[in-house]
């Protein structure tokens, strides 16, 4: 796992040749602005996030498909640890369509081409 305040598409597609699919998972902390990548679950990246200082309700999990970079499909919004039925999430995937909006604007200014 590894906290990045800048990362490369090259960097992604390194990385996602370890997983199952072509993806890396991602968590973010939308408040401190905070993006770490490349764990094995959503919840190791949300422990570490905890464990440094961040609140829950500004997590949240996704994952990039660096293949896609530069299209609709390059962040995924698909983890366990977005099911918050208590803030009004009630899925895997982040139903307020400003968080996500929050979230993929995170993700454009860490990675780069």
């Amino acid at each position: 796992m590894k906290q990045v305040d800048t990362i490369s598409v090259k960097e992604l597609l390194e990385m996602s040749k370890k997983m199952f699919e072509a993806m890396v998972k991602a968590d973010v902390d939308l408040d401190k602005r905070i993006v770490v990548v490349d764990m094995g679950m959503h919840a190791d990246g949300e422990a570490y996030l905890l464990e440094n200082g961040s609140k829950q309700k500004d997590l949240w999990g996704i994952n990039l498909h660096p293949d896609k970079y530069g299209t609709a499909e390059f962040v995924e919004f698909d983890s366990m640890i977005n099911l918050r039925p208590s803030q009004g999430n009630f899925s895997r995937g982040v139903d307020d369509e400003k968080i996500r909006d929050q979230i993929v604007e995170l993700v454009n200014k860490v990675v780069y081409e």
